[in-house]
C-alpha cells in the first residue's frame, strides 16, 4: 500500500486522476489484496527451532548409537545404521503434506545420516577402500535427494559435498608431493569466490546464506595457506608429477570458470581474479632474519614471510569484492569486502609494523588505526551502500 499511495499522489499532482477516482482505486486495491493475501511464512523463531531441533535430534541419535555400538553384533549394527537413515526419510515423507518445513528437516537429517551410514558400514565390515569415495557416495545421495525433493536442504548438501569430494581426492593423491597443499589452497580460493558470488540473486535464501558463509570462511583459510607460500611443505621434497599438475589446474581454473559462465555477470570476473591471486600469492615471499639470545649467544634465525606485495594484493582483492558488491547490489558482499579489507590491514600491522615499534608506541598506533580506520571504513561502506539505492529502486 505505501507504493500505491505514492503513485496516487503522483497521478493526482499531475491532474491525471481526481480525488473520487483515487478513493475508488484505493478501495479496490485494498479489497483485492485482502482477498489474495498469502499465508505468512515461517517466522525466524520457528526456523531457529527447527534447525536446533534437527541438530539435537541428530546428536541424540549419534550418542545412542555410540552407547550401544560395542554391544551389538555386525548384523544388528548394519540394521541399526540402515534403520537410522530409513526412519528419518520415512518421517519426512509422512509429514510432507502437513508441514513442508518439518518434512524438509527430517529429510535433511536423513541425508546427513546417510554420510554417517556410509562410514559406519565400511567400519562394520572392515572395508579397506579409497576413503574419498565415501564423500562421493554421500554427495550422490544428496544429489538424488535434491532431484526428488527439490528443496533447499538437499541442494545445500549437494553443492557443498561435491567440491569437498574433489578436494579430498586431490589431497589423497598429492599429500606426499611438494606443493600439493598450495594447489589445494588455490582450488579452495577459486571455489570459495564462486560460492560467494554465484547465488547473490537467488531467491533461495537458505542456499545463498549457507553457501556465502562457507565461501567467506573458505576464502580466509585459503588466503592464510597461500600467504605461507611453499615453506610449510618442506618435509615433502618430491615434486608434483605433470599429470597431477594438469588435473590440478582443471580443478583450480577450468571447472570453476565453467560453472561461473552460468552466472556470467555475477561470478566470472571475481573467480578469474581469485585464480590469478592464488597463482601469485605463494611467490610473494621475503626473507626475514630475527636475532634472539639462546642463553649462550645471539642466534640469527632466517625464515620466509609474506612480502608487502602479498598484503597489498589481499587488500586490493578485498576492495574489489566491496566494489563488486556495489555492482551486484549486494550489501552482504559489500560488508564482507570491507571487513576483509580491515582484517588484511590489521594483519599487515601485526605482521610487519607492530614488532618494529615499542610496545607503547605500537599500542598507540594500533588504537589510532582502529579509530581512524574504522571511521573511514564505515564512511566508505555507507557511501558504497548509498550508491546501490538507485539500482534497488529500479
Amino acid at each position: 500500500m505505501p507504493d500505491l499511495e505514492s503513485y496516487l499522489a503522483r497521478w493526482q499532482s499531475a491532474s491525471l486522476i481526481d480525488q473520487p477516482l483515487a478513493e475508488r482505486v484505493r478501495a479496490f486495491e485494498t479489497d483485492y489484496r485482502a482477498a489474495h493475501k498469502k499465508p505468512a511464512g515461517l517466522q525466524w523463531q520457528s526456523i531457529v527451532a527447527l534447525i536446533l531441533g534437527a541438530m539435537l535430534l541428530a546428536a541424540g541419535v549419534v550418542l545412542f548409537v555410540n552407547a550401544h555400538w560395542d554391544d551389538l553384533a555386525p548384523g544388528w549394527r548394519y540394521t541399526l545404521v540402515m534403520a537410522m537413515v530409513a526412519v528419518f526419510h520415512l518421517a519426512g515423507g509422512i509429514t510432507r503434506k502437513y508441514s513442508y518445513a518439518l518434512s524438509t528437516t527430517f529429510h535433511a537429517i536423513g541425508t546427513v545420516a546417510t554420510g554417517a551410514a556410509i562410514a559406519l558400514v565400511g567400519q562394520i565390515f572392515n572395508i579397506q577402500e579409497h576413503w574419498p569415495a565415501a564423500i562421493l557416495m554421500w554427495a550422490v545421495a544428496a544429489a538424488a535427494g535434491w532431484a526428488l525433493l527439490h528443496d533447499e536442504a538437499q541442494q545445500i548438501l549437494t553443492v557443498l559435498l561435491f567440491p569437498a569430494w574433489l578436494f579430498c581426492e586431490w589431497d589423497y593423491y598429492t599429500d606426499r608431493y611438494h606443493g600439493g597443499g598450495v594447489y589445494l589452497a588455490r582450488m579452495v580460493a577459486a571455489w570459495a569466490v564462486l560460492y560467494l558470488t554465484f547465488w547473490l540473486t537467488s531467491r533461495r535464501k537458505a542456499v545463498w546464506g549457507l553457501c556465502f558463509t562457507a565461501g567467506a570462511i573458505a576464502l580466509i583459510v585459503a588466503n592464510i595457506m597461500l600467504l605461507d607460500g611453499w615453506a610449510w611443505f618442506y618435509n615433502n621434497t618430491t615434486l608434483l608429477p605433470w599429470s597431477d599438475r594438469i588435473w590440478g589446474w582443471i580443478l583450480i581454473a577450468v571447472l570453476p570458470l565453467l560453472v561461473a559462465v552460468f552466472r556470467l555477470r555475477q561470478s566470472l570476473l571475481p573467480v578469474l581474479l581469485a585464480i590469478m591471486l592464488g597463482i601469485t600469492l605463494p611467490f610473494c615471499q621475503t626473507q626475514v632474519s630475527q636475532t634472539y639470545f639462546n642463553g649462550i649467544a645471539n642466534t640469527t634465525y632466517t625464515h620466509s614471510a609474506p612480502s608487502l606485495l602479498a598484503h597489498a594484493l589481499i587488500a586490493a582483492y578485498a576492495g574489489f569484492l566491496a566494489w563488486w558488491g556495489v555492482r551486484q547490489s549486494s550489501k552482504t558482499l559489500v560488508n564482507y569486502g570491507i571487513v576483509a579489507f580491515a582484517v588484511s590491514i590489521t594483519w599487515f600491522f601485526f605482521a610487519d609494523i607492530f614488532s618494529k615499534l615499542g610496545r607503547s608506541v605500537g599500542l598507540i598506533a594500533l588504537g589510532i588505526l582502529f579509530v581512524a580506520g574504522g571511521w573511514a571504513l564505515e564512511r566508505t561502506r555507507r557511501r558504497l551502500i548509498a550508491q546501490m539505492a538507485p539500482k534497488e529502486a529500479q
